[in-house]
């Protein structure tokens, strides 16, 4: 099936991008009614093939799982590969290919325990493997997405001590370990394994059939997957970079799942019957950034006036179509340590007035860099402008490129639009707001902060680790560069007949693009 609209290739799908060309960008986050799993009534039927269209990244796609980046990829990989472990909806790892994961005393040393699965050509997967995938995306002359994630492990002291169990030794004392394992595109593949475009062995649920880059590919069931057999005989990825393109396609019975659908599409199908419409809830974080390391956001009353200028309901409102929930100026709404006891914060111009006038920017003017990279951003510049005028700041929209945005607004500017997606509140803080990280936005540079990283990194305890993270997500409640206005919905269509789309999966989490667990009615 090679439609025209689906294999013209206008834009490139990448993930919901943050700062930085290696930024973790994943969007969505989970929520959504008390059905987990959309018309998840009555036994799954088997056989058929779906067909999913997804944005992709021209001819140059590959199947190497280890350069995941856009989600056609991941989707992809995941269904021919599997991690040691995966995100679950709250962004804590559960274990997938790893059974068990035990540490030492110090936390400086982790014992993995595989369990009994096989690569579809029936080999046993291994110990062997697992060192053989992790070196290889350490490789320093690569930049494979995983990498970083894995900076912690030392992979010279790292060994096999039998088939099933891998030791791992760690540069420092880390109890977030099995963050580590869930990291996005650390996929195990066969030792020794090259050439992954031509014939990849995985050992997830679908096998190889045919890769055409920037078109199609096609997987087949595996019947022996250690999670048990997909209930479809085949899936089908179509790659279709426009939306439009994706929801025609769906309307027209050419595919049955799009991914990635406007608010205002959503709503002009919803109820309707044609197609259904899922909503990832509260998904993508929608932020101002605000530079702290130059005026006028180097003084922190500046930065709380900020915070109190912001209407957050007419922004969800505006800028997302009303697809969302408003936000609290902290990352990772329902995820895992989220400090959800600070109190929400409301709109209060005579505070932010007052502020102002202490700081002695009564009358201040500044530049707010946006752009058309991201779905709600030029809107939600023009809405938080005119909050702004009514609290006597004056704000200057200026209009980015959307090729190089991201690269742009990192050291550049004052104050920025912003977005990013899901992963754990620990990443969050490690990647963007520690003294030395790459994607460091808000230029938030606190040696007293990173020690905190540091000591809850190496906190064995659950609970005082959680009391943590609650310190230093306060401390950025109160004076942050982050203006977390809200959480958009991350919407995915189908047709009527297909069954068991998760509607709690935040994208890059285990059950997004879950198709071993999704049938046709």
């Amino acid at each position: 099936m090679h439609d025209r609209h689906l294999s013209g290739l206008h834009r490139r799908g990448f993930l919901a991008a943050t700062t930085g060309a290696a930024a973790l960008a994943l969007a969505g986050c989970g929520g959504g009614d008390d059905k987990a799993a959309l018309g998840a009534d009555g036994p799954p039927g088997r056989g058929g093939r779906l067909r999913a269209a997804f944005a992709g990244g021209g001819a140059s796609e590959t199947l190497d799982p280890h350069l995941a980046n856009l989600f056609a990829d991941v989707a992809r990989a995941k269904a021919l590969y599997d991690k040691l472990a995966d995100y679950g909806a709250d962004l804590s790892a559960r274990p997938r290919l790893a059974e068990k994961w035990e540490s030492d005393k110090s936390l400086g040393r982790w014992q993995v325990t595989l369990r009994q699965a096989t690569f579809h050509d029936g080999k046993p997967v291994t110990a062997k493997d697992v060192l053989y995938s992790y070196r290889r995306i350490a490789d320093p002359g690569k930049a494979f997405r995983a990498k970083a994630s894995l900076e912690p492990i030392d992979l010279d002291a790292s060994r096999a001590t039998d088939e099933q169990t891998v030791e791992f030794v760690l540069k420092r004392p880390t109890a977030e370990f099995p963050n580590i394992l869930a990291a996005f595109g650390a996929y195990i593949v066969p030792e020794h394994a090259t050439g992954f475009d031509d014939k990849p062995i995985g050992s997830g649920p679908f096998r190889f059939v045919s890769f055409t880059p920037g078109r199609s590919a096609v997987f087949r069931r595996y019947e022996d997957y250690w999670d048990g057999a997909p209930h479809l005989d085949e899936i089908e990825f179509v790659i279709a970079n426009e939306e439009s393109a994706r929801v025609n396609a769906l309307l027209a019975g050419q595919v049955e799942y799009a991914h990635e659908l406007n608010p205002t599409t959503a709503r002009a199908h919803e109820g309707r019957g044609q197609i259904e419409i899922v909503r990832l809830r509260n998904s993508a974080m929608q932020a101002f950034c605000m530079k702290t390391d130059r005026p006028p956001f180097d003084d922190k009353r500046v930065r709380e006036a900020f915070f109190l200028i912001a209407d957050r309901q007419e922004l969800v409102d505006g800028a997302l179509s009303g697809a969302g929930e408003v936000g609290n100026d902290l990352f990772g709404k329902g995820y895992e340590y989220y400090a959800s006891a600070l109190p929400q914060r409301e709109r209060d111009l005579g505070r932010a007035r007052a502020l102002l006038k202490q700081a002695g920017a009564e009358k201040l003017k500044v530049t707010l860099d946006t752009s058309a990279v991201a779905a709600g951003f030029t809107e939600a510049a023009s809405i938080f402008r005119d909050q702004a005028a009514e609290a006597g700041v004056t704000i200057d929209v200026k209009m980015g490129s959307k090729d190089s945005y991201w690269s742009d607004i990192l050291d550049g500017g004052t104050l920025c639009c912003y977005r990013s997606g899901a992963m754990p509140i620990e990443a969050h803080i490690s990647q963007r707001l520690l003294t030395d990280s790459t994607t460091n936005a808000t230029k938030w540079h606190h040696k007293d902060f990173d020690a905190l990283y540091q000591q809850a990194q190496s906190t064995r305890d659950k609970r005082e680790r959680a009391a943590v993270y609650t310190r230093m997500q306060r401390r950025l409640y109160t004076e942050g560069g982050f203006l977390i206005w809200g959480f958009a919905d991350w919407i995915i269509g189908t047709a009527p007949k297909v069954r068991g789309v998760e509607n709690k999966a935040p994208a890059n989490t285990l059950d997004w693009a879950r198709f071993d667990k999704v049938w046709l009615a």
